[in-house]
């Protein structure tokens, strides 16, 4: 960004080089990120709540509109829930199913690995 791209750099940098304050300060950023997003999705989902989802028939009238408690809300929890079973299935049952083949070679202390 010219003018003002050097300021942002040396900002986030915490100095002119990279240092221990430019990983303190992305450590932070990574912790507190997951708890930003999950406050704006809890703001999202309130809205959501005292609004309703549109709908794709164009619906103008509110009595006909479908609740987001309890119709929305059990079918994400449905999708949650077998998301859940997946994940733990694949964690507790197939732990290696993702990992990488050279993981299973055997260690043999004369030779390094490429």
């Amino acid at each position: 960004i010219p003018k003002i791209g050097s300021s942002i750099v040396a900002l986030l940098w915490g100095g002119d080089c990279v240092c221990d304050a430019t990983l303190k300060r992305f450590f932070a950023l990574h912790f507190l990120m997951p708890f930003i997003l999950l406050v704006l999705l809890m703001v999202h989902v309130g809205f959501l709540h005292i609004t309703g989802s549109s709908n794709p028939l164009g619906i103008d009238t509110s009595t006909q509109t479908v609740p987001f408690y309890p119709y929305y809300f059990y079918q994400d929890l449905l999708g949650i829930g077998w998301y859940m079973v997946i994940l733990f299935t694949i964690a507790m049952c197939f732990p290696d199913l993702f990992a990488d083949p050279e993981n299973f070679i055997r260690a043999d202390p004369v030779k390094t690995p490429l």
